[in-house]
């Protein structure tokens, strides 16, 4: 089993960034802790981040085919990422959304997901544990 783990803009300066809303848990870390995690659960993982819309496209259109899911956070594209929830929809693959904060617990323009239409399901303001528990959801023989 092979599972895409995408980080959206901004995520790449985790641990740097707002340490009280998102951790102080570096983006490397959380990969680190989610190959970890896979190898326990027999899964494999490839991640990527970018800060640019089309890269995490293409990521997703040059790999879907030999994944067996996703697991995205998209950071600001949540809420206008169209190319991105066309591309995740494209892929049929099981989707899960992370969020480092409780996205409804903050300003009222980071209530709406258009990606959580396309996705099963939504795991949100957990902080890095929600890769985790992504991870575990889409790894487990009825995911």
């Amino acid at each position: 089993m092979r599972i895409l783990v995408v980080h959206g803009p901004n995520l790449n300066v985790l641990g740097k960034r707002q340490t009280s809303v998102y951790g102080s848990k570096t983006l490397p870390e959380i990969d680190s802790l989610l190959q970890e995690r896979a190898r326990e659960l027999g899964a494999e993982i490839q991640t990527f981040q970018s800060n640019h819309e089309g890269a995490l496209v293409d990521f997703l259109q040059d790999n879907c085919a030999q994944a067996s899911g996703i697991i995205i956070n998209p950071g600001a594209l949540t809420h206008y990422g169209l190319s991105l929830r066309d591309a995740l929809a494209d892929t049929s693959l099981p989707v899960i959304e992370v969020h480092l904060s409780n996205i409804y617990a903050r300003e009222e323009f980071r209530h709406l997901s258009v990606i959580a239409p396309v996705a099963r399901g939504q795991i949100s303001g957990f902080g890095w544990r929600g890769y985790i528990a992504a991870l575990e959801l889409l790894a487990a023989p009825e995911a």
